[in-house]
């Protein structure tokens, strides 16, 4: 069974134009006939004006699927109540007014009585343990002090029950609260009276009284059961389809607001990089223009006359244009050198100066000249080359 469409069936649609415009559209729709609002209770969009309007703070709060299943039930609760109300609160205004006139009713009923004994007989009942006249018979013999404290104690109940009535009616939590407490301080009584005579009034009433009680605190989470309060309204935001499209128009200013946050991320990374970039050809700019006016000054300083370079060049090629130059001098020390190393070695004594007149065969070049100067002195030095003595 679908309860909200019960609920529309019964007491008509609910529709609400907020003052947000973006609330707005999304709770409204353009058609052939017309402009067609959603029922905050069905869902389905109804055609004409909407039956309230104003801030998104004054909605009106529209009960829904399983709330009205609840609230149908509450309201089942409530009745009962009512009726024991009524019954309690005349029993409460019948012992008032027997205990101001119990001798007149007294009288009456005895002259009635045996009416109604005859009545009772032909019906089938037994008069003699009718438990009815035997509590009538039993309340003649209460005092009036008795009878007062009888009355102000069924209305007080009847007092107790109308609150809880209206409570529950009202769909109100201190009614929830209310109803709970006062039935559940009843409870131990009535399980007093099963244990000494089970009766169906007696059982029913037991019923009635444990199942409010269980229904109150697991569907409404008293107590701070499954939740609590807290918990409670949470459910019935959730299922709210007004509270669901400001939710969800909430949550598409945050995916927005997180977009934007994200692009704006994104263009400051890019010029951060496109600023280190500049950065990076700004140096390599100035690392060029120093290495090129580096090479424009040694250009420079190569070119001068009077210059460091050309200064070296021209005292190395006057050196070499000198006769007793450095390097002149070299050459001609080399030269002495290779001379002293040709001549050969003085004779020994007694030895023929022929020998050492002898002509030298020509000089080999000097890069052999000092191996063959070694040979021939090694030849002198042999003593089968010197001649015998004469």
């Amino acid at each position: 069974m679908d309860w909200s469409l019960l609920g529309c069936g019964a007491n008509g649609h609910v529709t609400f134009a907020p003052d947000e415009p973006e609330l707005r559209e999304r709770l409204s729709v353009t058609a052939r006939e017309g402009a067609a609002w959603r029922c905050l209770r069905c869902g389905t969009f109804v055609i004409g004006e909407p039956t309230s309007s104003g801030p998104v703070s004054a909605a009106p709060r529209v009960r829904r699927g399983k709330e009205l299943r609840s609230a149908f039930i509450l309201r089942l609760f409530a009745v009962e109540r009512f009726l024991r109300a009524i019954v309690f609160g005349a029993l409460a205004i019948a012992i008032w007014r027997f205990s101001l006139s119990r001798l007149s009713i007294e009288a009456a009923y005895d002259q009635m009585l045996p009416a109604v004994r005859s009545l009772l007989r032909e019906l089938g009942f037994n008069v003699n343990h009718s438990r009815l006249l035997g509590l009538i018979q039993h309340a003649f013999k209460l005092n009036p002090h008795t009878l007062g404290l009888l009355a102000l104690a069924a209305g007080a109940y009847a007092v107790i029950e109308i609150i809880e009535a209206v409570g529950l009616w009202l769909l109100k939590r201190w009614g929830e609260y209310f109803a709970m407490i006062a039935t559940s301080i009843g409870i131990p009584y009535e399980i007093y009276d099963l244990t000494a005579k089970v009766t169906w009034l007696r059982l029913l009433a037991f019923t009635i009284n444990v199942a409010l009680v269980v229904y109150l605190v697991v569907t409404k989470r008293l107590f701070g059961v499954r939740g609590g309060k807290k918990a409670y309204e949470a459910r019935l935001r959730s299922a709210s389809i007004l509270q669901a499209q400001i939710d969800a128009l909430a949550a598409e200013e945050a995916t927005r607001a997180e977009e934007a946050a994200q692009a704006e991320e994104a263009a400051q990374a890019e010029e951060a990089a496109q600023a280190e970039e500049a950065a990076q050809v700004e140096k390599t700019a100035q690392a060029d223009g120093a290495a090129q006016a580096g090479k424009t000054a040694q250009t420079k300083e190569a070119a001068q006359p009077g210059g460091p370079a050309q200064a070296g060049k021209t005292a190395q090629t006057e050196e070499a244009a000198q006769p007793g130059g450095p390097a002149k001098a070299g050459k001609t020390a080399q030269a002495e050198e290779a001379a002293q190393a040709d001549e050969p070695a003085p004779a020994a004594p007694g030895t023929h100066r022929s020998e050492a007149s002898q002509p030298r065969p020509a000089r080999a070049p000097a890069q052999t000249e000092q191996p063959a100067t070694a040979q021939t002195a090694g030849r002198t030095d042999q003593p089968g080359d010197m001649p015998a003595p004469g």
